[in-house]
Parts: structure tokens; C-alpha cells; sequence
């Protein structure tokens, strides 16, 4: 059976009659992009299918017992617990059972009934069997994994949940929701509050992942390689296409073609069927032939021209040329609260450059945009513009950046102070705001209407050096290809941070690489930074620290023979450090290992009910069961106290 089934669905929202009688199904194994402009209806799409809302008519039937798990694109879900125990805890039935046997190990201290004890026993290996059962199949390495793909720290599992920022909550939740596996997954642009290094995880957890998927996504690259079906809204309404985001396009394209010549053969019959009538239609002999053409024109259902969506549509004027080098920076270092985030950095840009700033969220690559755009200072050091260099700056608080009171006409005016009405009236129309639309205020606009307005400023004056910090937010796919193709004939330079891989690739001629408090520089877009790290990775340490030598220039002049003695002399060391701690690792695992073993043996043992027919040799295995997994309890406390030994041993030694 289908995993869903839409029949005859219509919702009206906020006054527009979103969806009018569709029907779709969503079968195993389908991963399903949703494509269309915003506000065409693809967030309330999934909102239905996750049971969020109802429909105003029509049915969603879903197969008997799916489990389905629904991302937002904003995330409210009050989060409790701390941040590891809150993703194993989002399985169900988990905590049922947990509080169930805790509850049941109490009761059996205090029933002395031999009778009552037994039969509590009995039950109590039952919900151990169904524990155990459970957690096998969602075991809590697994959970860490995925918090650690999403860019969670070892020492970030014990933090509070509630205490997490909201792009934190949302890959909490992301968490939560890869480690259920739910048969059927909908997510709203999971990547919004990604960087890079998690969005890369994701797109590789994903494409291995085994239930169905309907995803909605501003990233190309990242939908293309996820969905093997879209479903688009069209002008002409839902349709249904096989294949990926790059054949949906040929597909419309093909129909586009197909349309316009059936409009124009249609079109051809008419007229030569006009042309007969008013030539015939008061000749005797040919009266009859003439009605019958008449008839025929008044039945024809006459084919429209095909529709396509409204869309941005805007290119770059021409600027004027600044001097080769455009931004030198120099000795900067900065920090914030204690922690530092840059320490003595040097780097320089060049005239045409188009350079994109990746790493973990938190590791500055928007402080490091601020301070080329002049919003904040280096503690150290200085960053100056180069000759002739006039900048423009997209900023990721661009919505902070406009005046509320303001109309949106009256906003890009600002911008143009020496344009007329008329100019301003024209961007803006590029940019889907016609006719009264332009007079609304900036305050009452979504998301996706603010950034329009803030791509709309840089319109109208770019200058030759344009900073752009996640432009693609808030925008859809669509208009995301569009600003993309716009920034590919911009004439300036382009520094910008994106979570957004297309918009990478299609952009970037160098990466910065954000790496604790220094920058890997890189020439080349991501898909071949990402090939180069992987090539380092497959070769031996010694050919790794080669390789590395040729990529980035050695930062001293040591001699050959001297970095080779500082390498050996490290080397010792860190054996000499982290020995001691690995091996008692090492035990401490073998020990767990084989009582674990243990417990599941007991486990089997109790959980057959004529066991305790018995009542000489069941008290004996209830408490041999007791002891085993409290030394469990204690093991474990240690092995965790070695572990983060260890860890905090590797950050010492920088590795």
C-alpha cells in the first residue's frame, strides 16, 4: 500500500486558494522534491501530509502505523533534557519503558511476598527484553554520530537543549528526527541553519537513507542529488515529473516548445477557417461547408500559450574598475568575550576574485565579513580597501538593515538618492513588486519579500566589491538560480559566505577555509576543495604532510632536517601522552565488553518464565543481574572520564 494518498485536497490560506482538488501519492522509496515559487504552497503541502493542519475538503489517508517525521523551517518545538539524552529520548516508547523498569526495580526492593517477588521479576525481564530490543535498534552511538555529523562537539551532548540558540535547536531536532528513521521524512530546507561542513554531512547521510523522502530545498546541487521525482506548482496547477530537479527543467522546456507550437497550429486553423467563412459563408453551394466551420471554431478548446512562473529578473549594471589589489588584511586578530576567533591573519584579494568563506557555524565567517565591511574593528591589526574599490554589502541581518516605516519604493530610493521615482519603480518590478505593491511597508513583509528588497539596494549601486552573507536565505530555488546566474556576469569582486553548495560551485574561484583560528586558503571551487581533502585523506600521514607542504607554504624558514626532528620530537610526545590513556581505554572497553555480554546472557535467562518455577536459582540470577549492571554503571563513568581525558589531551597537543 501507498504511504500516503492525497484525493480531491483544497485548502484556502489568508484568503488564496492554494490547492483546489489535488491528488498525489507518496509510495516507499520516493524522494520527492517540491519546486515553485514562495508562497505557491509547498511548506502547507508538507504541513498536511504531517498532520499539522487539515484540509478545507477532500482526504489524506496514510498507511496504518507509519511513522512520519516533519522539520519545519522554523523550529518551536519546546526542547527538554540535555542535548544527547533528548535525541535518545525521541524514540518511541523509550522513556515509557525506562521509567517503567526503574519503577519496577524499586518495587522489588520493598515486596518480600516470594510469590509477588517472582512475578514482578518476571515482568520486569519482559520490559528489559523490550528495552534491549529497542536498543539494539536505535543504539546511542548511533545518535552520537549523527550529533557529531551536524556539527556537535563531544563536550556539547550534556548542555541543556533549552539552553541552545535556534539554529542549534533546529539540528537538535534534525538529530532527533535521522536518528528515529521514520518511513517517511519531510523536510523544509534543512539546511538553512547549517555551514558548510554539516550541510556536506547531511547530503551524504541522506542519499543512504532508506525511507521516503519530500523535500523542499533552495540548494540545486543538494536537491538534484537527493530526489529521483518532483512534484512542481505550475501556474496550470500540481504536476507530477520523474527524475531530477535538472530533468524537470528540460521536461518544461519540452513542454513549453510542445505548447507554443499547438497554440500556433491551432491558431493557423482558425484563421484559415475564418477566411473560409467570410469568403463562403453567402455562397449558396458552400453554406453548409461554411456553418459547419463556425461550429467547429465554437467548440474548439482553444489552447493557451504556455505560462511560465513570475520570476526576478535582474543583471548587474556596469561598474566602474578599482585598482588589482582589493582588500589587503593584515595582522588581524580578534575575539569576543575571551575566545579568540582570528589570531594574526594575513590575506589579500584580488580584482575579479570570487572568494567563499566556509566553516562550523561560530568559527567567524560572518565577524570576518563585518570587519572588511567596517561594522566592527580588529582588536589587531588593520583591513583597507584598495584603489578605487567601492563596496557593497548584503548582510546576513539585512532585515535589521531596513527601515520598518519605510515603503518598499521609498527604501530603494534611499540607495539612489539621484534616480528618479520611475528607476526605483523599475527595480523594483524586477524584483516582483508592481503596481501597489511598492507602496507596502517594509514592516509588514516576509522574509523572502525583505531579502527581494535588500538584493533590490544592491541593484541599484553593487559597487566593484560586493559582500554577501547567506544571500540565498529566504529565497527560493528559483530566484536562488537567478542571483546565481546574475552573480556569474558581475564584473566586480565577490566575497561571500553560503551554506547554499550550488551556489558555491557555480561561484566560487577560491575557498577560505575557516580552521580554528587561522584560514586555509584554497584555489578552486567546493567540489574541488572537497576532492583535494579527500585525496590528502587517502594517503599515508608522511604523503599527507607532503601534500600539505605543496598546498600551503610553510608559515617559517626551518631547515628540511630541523622540521623533521620538531615532527619526531611531537610524535614522542603525543605517544608518550595519549599511550597511557589508549590503553587503559582499551581495558576498560574489553571489561565492558564482556559484561554486557553477561547482562544480555541474564537477560535471556530471565526473560523465560519457567525460570522462575524455580525459586532457588532465580533469586540468585535477579541478583547477579543487579550486580552486573551496576558495575556496568561504574565501568562506563570511567571509561567516559578516560575518554574525555584523552580529548582534552589531543586539544592540548593540536591534534
Amino acid at each position: 500500500m501507498s504511504l500516503v494518498i492525497i484525493s480531491n485536497l483544497s485548502i484556502t490560506f489568508l484568503g488564496k486558494n492554494l490547492f483546489h482538488e489535488i491528488g498525489l501519492q507518496v509510495e516507499s522509496g520516493d524522494r520527492i522534491g517540491l519546486v515553485g515559487p514562495n508562497g505557491s504552497g509547498k511548506t502547507t503541502l508538507l504541513r498536511l501530509i504531517g498532520g499539522e493542519i487539515l484540509p478545507d475538503s477532500g482526504e489524506i489517508k496514510k498507511r496504518k502505523g507509519i511513522r512520519i517525521g516533519y522539520l519545519p523551517q522554523d523550529v518551536h518545538t519546546a526542547l527538554s533534557g540535555k542535548v544527547l539524552k533528548s535525541i535518545l529520548d525521541s524514540i518511541p516508547g523509550r522513556v515509557r519503558l525506562r521509567d517503567a523498569i526503574m519503577k519496577a526495580e524499586e518495587s522489588l526492593k520493598d515486596i518480600q511476598d516470594k510469590d509477588s517477588q517472582l512475578k514482578l521479576a518476571k515482568e520486569l525481564a519482559e520490559l528489559h527484553q523490550e528495552i534491549s530490543y529497542l536498543n539494539r535498534q536505535f543504539p546511542s552511538h548511533e545518535a552520537e554520530r549523527i550529533l557529531a555529523g551536524l556539527g556537535f562537539q563531544s563536550e556539547d551532548f550534556d548542555i541543556p537543549a533549552s539552553s541552545l540558540s535556534e539554529g542549534w535547536r533546529m539540528r537538535t531536532v534534525l538529530g532527533s528526527l535521522l536518528y528515529q528513521r521514520p518511513e517517511l521524512l519531510l523536510l523544509d530546507e534543512p539546511t538553512n541553519h547549517l555551514d558548510i561542513p554539516s550541510v556536506h554531512w547531511l547530503d551524504q547521510f541522506l542519499q543512504t537513507y532508506k525511507g521516503a523522502i519530500i523535500l523542499i530545498s533552495h540548494d540545486k546541487d543538494f536537491l538534484n542529488r537527493q530526489i529521483n521525482r518532483i512534484i512542481s506548482f505550475e501556474p496550470e496547477g500540481l504536476k507530477n515529473y520523474s527524475g531530477n530537479y535538472d530533468f524537470y527543467l528540460k521536461a518544461r522546456e519540452e513542454e513549453k516548445s510542445i505548447r507554443l507550437r499547438q497554440a500556433r497550429n491551432q491558431e493557423q486553423k482558425i484563421k484559415e477557417a475564418e477566411r473560409f467563412i467570410e469568403r463562403f459563408r453567402y455562397k449558396a453551394t458552400k453554406a453548409r461547408q461554411a456553418q459547419s466551420k463556425i461550429k467547429l471554431i465554437n467548440k474548439m478548446e482553444l489552447i493557451e500559450s504556455y505560462r511560465p512562473q513570475k520570476t526576478i529578473h535582474f543583471s548587474f549594471p556596469a561598474i566602474p574598475r578599482s585598482g588589482r589589489e582589493v582588500v589587503a588584511i593584515k595582522g588581524v586578530s580578534k575575539g569576543f568575550n575571551k575566545k579568540i576567533v582570528y589570531t594574526n591573519i594575513n590575506l589579500t584579494v584580488l580584482r575579479g576574485e570570487r572568494i567563499a568563506i566556509i566553516g562550523p557555524n561560530g568559527a567567524g565567517k560572518t565577524t570576518l565579513l563585518r570587519m572588511i565591511a567596517g561594522e566592527i574593528t580588529p582588536d589587531h591589526g588593520e583591513i583597507t580597501l584598495g584603489h578605487k574599490a567601492t563596496m557593497a554589502y548584503f548582510a546576513q541581518h539585512h532585515h535589521d538593515m531596513l527601515n520598518p516605516r519605510k515603503t518598499i519604493v521609498e527604501e530603494v530610493s534611499l540607495a539612489a538618492p539621484n534616480e528618479t521615482i520611475g528607476f526605483a519603480r523599475t527595480v523594483c518590478g524586477t524584483f516582483l513588486f508592481s503596481g501597489d505593491d511598492v507602496d507596502k511597508s517594509i514592516g509588514i513583509l516576509s522574509g523572502g519579500e525583505k531579502a527581494r528588497v535588500s538584493l533590490a539596494k544592491l541593484l541599484v549601486k553593487p559597487g566593484n566589491l560586493m559582500l554577501m552573507d547567506e544571500p540565498t536565505n529566504h529565497l527560493d530555488l528559483i530566484s536562488s538560480e537567478i542571483l546565481i546566474d546574475s552573480l556569474a556576469d558581475y564584473k566586480g569582486t565577490l566575497i561571500f559566505v553560503s551554506h547554499n553548495q550550488s551556489f558555491v560551485n557555480r561561484l566560487a574561484t577560491k575557498i577560505w577555509d575557516i580552521q580554528g583560528e587561522e584560514i586555509e586558503e584554497y584555489p578552486g571551487n567546493l567540489n574541488e576543495y572537497y576532492d583535494h581533502l579527500e585525496r590528502i585523506a587517502k594517503t599515508s600521514p608522511e604523503d599527507s604532510d607532503k601534500k600539505q607542504s605543496q598546498v600551503v607554504p610553510s608559515r617559517d624558514k626551518k631547515s628540511r632536517k630541523a622540521q623533521k626532528k620538531e615532527a619526531a620530537e611531537k610524535r614522542q610526545l603525543i605517544s608518550e601522552t595519549l599511550k597511557p590513556i589508549q590503553e587503559k581505554l582499551v581495558v576498560l572497553e574489553e571489561r565492558i565488553s564482556d559484561l554486557e555480554k553477561r547482562q544480555k546472557e541474564l537477560e535471556t535467562i530471565l526473560s523465560d518464565p519457567g525460570i522462575f518455577a524455580d525459586k532457588d536459582k532465580s533469586p540468585s540470577f535477579l541478583n547477579e543481574y543487579r550486580e552486573v549492571k551496576e558495575k556496568l554503571r561504574e565501568l562506563i563513568a570511567r571509561w567516559e572520564f578516560a575518554q574525555d581525558q584523552l580529548e582534552s589531551a589531543k586539544r592540548e597537543l593540536g591534534i
